[in-house]
């Protein structure tokens, strides 16, 4: 029996544990997007969107989903994994499982609502059914639709017109692998009341011998005038697979800039999907990823400009080591009434080996004729003549090469506001390089 078969079957049997919900909206849901997984299955490399990484390696494996089961993590572990310094309203789920123990919200209450969709289900149920399953659109993708149907628990986070939340939300999954293999289906809810502002910070981490594989679902809702600043680090040990879908809607004269981070893991995937829905509107997405070893790192992102005058900037850069393969496959859509675009879209790429492969694919789609659109790649090697200049003021071969690859891969960090998660990727990129 195959993983898709047996996922369907184990269904069937835990139905009511891995729901967890009163029957309703959300439960109807769960039930539509099973029906849907049975339907879709789980892409292959004949699929246009897929086809330059293999998911096989994800699929291969004996899962254990056993959410009966309470992994535990000491306050010494908990802290390797924590950014230094940072105060922030942090939530730690431990293989898709909530722990109290060591989450804590430290903003007011009157400002925002912060907390598990299990919880919010019984306290806001109209609220949360409002909004969830109403973005990510599992119809068209079975991770998204295996997501949907499993997801156990997850974050939901509402913050109050015209508020400014200070402490950014902090949301850490870990994979406790060391008993076995485990697969988890971590979800997030944001919605961005008018004329807010927030910050939203997910970082994965894993521990263990055993494969693991993280499945995950985050929807934004961003209204008008509002301002989300979202980070997303996925730095995961070697026998971690990871698919991420994030679906933004943007409302008039919203502001949505994203990072995300990739240096960890077997096979990665990150889908990230902004939907400009009325005017003004104004994105954009940075990334980072480095790759060694056999590692599979896939960025997918789309700018759906759906409305005039609005604004997307996007710049990905990677760097390829060893066996590694790298994807960067960008799309900008133009639709017809949106005049006015202005549009921009740039990936970079550094090649260190003979044998690592980056596959770009800029796009764009556009319908309308009064517009301003770009896009662009690069792939390279790094340049002798700069290694030279650095060799001639006494500076070793080793270190050179650090220094040129940290500039490279720095601007995306730089311009990061908060100053403890800016120190904390800068040390985490010293680190990586000091292996290249």
């Amino acid at each position: 029996m195959d993983l898709k078969e047996k996922l369907i079957s184990d269904y069937r049997l835990h139905e009511s544990k891995l729901n967890g919900f009163a029957r309703g909206k959300i439960y109807n849901i769960k039930l539509d997007a099973e029906r849907y997984f049975e339907l879709l299955g789980f892409p292959n490399r004949k699929q246009e969107d897929w086809r330059f990484t293999n998911v096989n390696p994800i699929i291969t494996n004996n899962y254990n989903y056993d959410l009966g089961a309470q992994p535990q993590i000491s306050e010494e572990d908990l802290q390797n994994f924590l950014v230094p310094g940072l105060k922030a309203n942090t939530i730690v789920f431990i293989n898709g499982i909530y722990s109290d123990k060591h989450s804590k919200i430290i903003t007011e209450k009157g400002k925002a609502y912060i907390g598990t969709i299990k919880d919010t289900q019984k306290s806001n149920k109209e609220l949360i059914e409002k909004y969830f399953a109403g973005n990510a659109d599992y119809k068209t993708d079975g991770f998204t639709a295996l997501n949907t149907a499993y997801m156990n628990d997850g974050v939901f986070i509402h913050v109050s017109k015209n508020t400014e939340i200070k402490e950014p939300v902090l949301i850490l999954n870990i994979t406790d692998s060391s008993k076995g293999e485990i697969m988890y289906h971590p979800r997030v809810l944001l919605v961005a009341g008018e004329s807010s502002k927030v910050s939203l910070i997910e970082i994965y981490e894993s521990d263990g011998e055993n494969f693991s594989f993280s499945n995950a679902v985050t929807e934004i809702y961003s209204e008008n005038n509002s301002e989300v600043h979202y980070y997303k680090i996925q730095n995961e040990c070697d026998k971690s697979y990871h698919v991420g879908t994030t679906q933004v809607r943007q409302e008039r004269d919203s502001r949505f800039n994203s990072l995300t981070v990739s240096w960890g893991g077997s096979v990665i995937r990150n889908n990230l999907n902004a939907s400009l829905q009325n005017k003004g509107a104004d994105t954009i997405m940075k990334g980072l990823f480095i790759a060694s070893g056999n590692q599979q790192i896939d960025n997918h992102t789309l700018v759906d400009h759906a409305s005039p005058y609005c604004h997307s900037n996007e710049l990905y850069k990677g760097i390829m080591d060893e066996n590694s393969n790298g994807v960067f496959n960008g799309k900008i859509m133009v639709r017809k009434d949106a005049q006015k675009t202005n549009a921009y879209q740039m990936n970079k790429n550094i090649i260190l080996s003979k044998s690592a492969l980056v596959n770009s694919k800029p796009q764009l789609e556009i319908f309308a004729d009064d517009v301003k659109c770009s896009h662009g790649a690069t792939t390279g090697q790094l340049d002798n003549e700069q290694l030279f200049y650095l060799k001639a003021r006494g500076i070793g071969e080793k270190e050179g090469k650090k220094l040129l690859l940290y500039a490279f891969a720095n601007e995306i960090l730089e311009d990061i506001p908060i100053d403890d998660l800016k120190v904390y990727l800068e040390k985490k990129l010293s680190e990586k390089l000091e292996k290249k």
